[in-house]
């Protein structure tokens, strides 16, 4: 893990749920599954990043592996990072019993990660860029750049605002009455702490951010107001 001067951010703070106990984390996991069709979400990932059987790929936030265990089935390597301790174990007792054995994890994140002048064929991150106040995004969409061989792709989704929006109170107050039952209070209480306490920003920010770190942003979706996803490739 890379050694950063004092002044960096702690990119390790814990905001919202400590996942240290592998109940938290298999509770985590279960929600993921209840609420999101994530075989659909990595397919869709894999197709568009183009994967190629001998690319190697660096999942930033791996979370509790799903993804990179689905993208591991299509490519030469995967490395899955994490800041969670506890999501990297679970991660990697979930990857030992389907037999991926072409999964690495490491405990880093897009400020701390080392690649020791490893390039990746693809970098794909999924909601965790929104944990960095924007200066830090900047930041680390550069060090992701750097990480990329020359027209690498970058498969960034997050939670990003609409700047199209005009009244927020009742943008917000909506989000919540259509919050399917199965989330449960758990996520609302999630998603209240994520809007008063972390960094995800604007759609005319986060784009202007990818730029400036060199990238052509391929292809965007924006989804109701609050989700977007980026194809990129370096330049």
């Amino acid at each position: 893990m890379k050694e950063l001067p004092e002044w960096y951010y702690d990119e390790f703070i814990q905001i919202g749920t400590d996942y240290a106990s592998e109940e938290e984390v298999r509770n985590y996991d279960r929600k993921m599954r209840t609420i999101r069709d994530i075989a659909d979400e990595a397919e869709t990932m894999r197709k568009l990043i183009d994967l190629q059987p001998e690319d190697n790929v660096l999942e930033i936030g791996c979370g509790t592996g799903e993804f990179s265990i689905e993208l591991s089935r299509y490519c030469k390597k995967v490395l899955a990072l994490d800041i969670s301790q506890g999501m990297l174990e679970f991660a990697m007792k979930k990857a030992g019993e389907r037999n991926r054995d072409n999964i690495g994890f490491e405990n880093a994140g897009f400020l701390t990660f080392e690649p020791n002048g490893k390039e990746f064929d693809a970098v794909v991150t999924q909601l965790v860029l929104h944990h960095l106040p924007d200066f830090w995004k900047l930041i680390a969409l550069r060090n992701v750049n750097s990480m990329l061989k020359d027209g690498g792709k970058f498969y960034l989704k997050d939670v990003v605002f609409s700047s199209g929006i005009q009244d927020f109170d009742s943008y917000f107050s909506q989000i919540f009455k259509n919050m399917p039952p199965e989330a449960g209070d758990e996520i609302v209480n999630e998603m209240t702490l994520h809007i008063k306490d972390e960094f995800s920003t604007f759609d005319w920010v986060m784009e202007g951010l990818i730029e400036k770190a060199g990238f052509i942003i391929e292809k965007s979706y924006y989804q109701d107001g609050f989700m977007a996803t980026y194809l990129c490739t370096k330049i």
